[in-house]
């Protein structure tokens, strides 16, 4: 099956979305400081105190995604809404400084996902099933090119084909076990550890920006708004293409997408 000039034209502006700069490009524009800068500034302990918050961000965002999401019929995104809770999220940790960081960051990476869900409705999804649930939370390991990705490991379908295993089998116990998630659950744990392994490169970034003399609770703002601004354009690429695979199968859609 041909594609349409219209959903060509759509496949087109999702490539875009998801192969974007990374988050540490659009933060240096904003911030006009090499984002490299923080990095320097970060103290050693700050690598485990990352890799500990991403978890547990995603855990509780993983949470929420099983336990809270409705089902709310709404054709249309609430984009602006949730860029402005995430971005008084950001002032409100940003007054105390980054050490508020693992505190903010599961409030906010929740708030996101709300978003993502909300996008997801809005190209068709039903949110109502567990798989659409965990696309959702898939969307925080597309975080876009890094200075510091290894080249064989990013793009689009890439990430996919690599959580692809791991998002299933995580879909087949919440299955069966329904709402009741165990902790340390093999599938669960592999899930949180595959997104987190490219959703925690995001959060470094983020941490160096707030690590920069001067940001405050303004800087950290802009920030966040940034952050959000930057997955719901990963969510709405990520959606159309799923949009465009349950029409035309993901084979074709795939082969368009590369040749575009």
């Amino acid at each position: 099956m041909n594609m349409s000039n219209r959903d060509l034209e759509d496949l087109k502006y999702a490539k875009g979305l998801l192969e974007n700069p990374s988050i540490a490009s659009k933060l240096m524009d904003i911030l006009g400081s090499p984002i490299e800068k923080g990095f320097e500034l970060l103290p050693e302990r700050w690598s485990g105190i990352i890799q500990k918050a991403t978890r547990i961000s995603l855990e509780k965002a993983l949470y929420f995604a099983i336990k809270t999401i409705g089902k709310e019929g709404r054709n249309q995104s609430r984009d602006l809404l949730h860029k402005i809770a995430v971005t008084f999220s950001g002032f409100v940790g940003g007054t105390f400084g980054l050490e508020a960081l693992p505190v903010e960051l599961p409030v906010s990476t929740t708030i996101m996902l709300r978003s993502i869900c909300d996008i997801a409705k809005s190209e068709g999804e039903n949110i109502e099933l567990i798989e659409t649930r965990l696309a959702c939370l898939e969307v925080f390991a597309l975080g876009g090119k890094s200075k510091r990705d290894n080249a064989s490991e990013t793009g689009y379908y890439v990430i996919r084909s690599a959580l692809a295993k791991t998002v299933s089998e995580a879909s087949n116990y919440i299955a069966e076990k329904g709402l009741v998630i165990e902790k340390g659950a093999p599938a669960i744990v592999k899930l949180i550890t595959g997104i987190a392994s490219r959703f925690g490169i995001v959060v470094s970034e983020k941490a160096a920006a707030l690590a920069i003399p001067g940001i405050g609770a303004l800087g950290a703002a802009l920030i966040n708004m940034t952050f959000m601004d930057h997955f719901q354009d990963m969510a709405r690429g990520h959606f159309i293409v799923r949009r465009l695979e349950r029409f035309y199968g993901k084979e074709i859609v795939q082969q368009e997408y590369a040749r575009l």
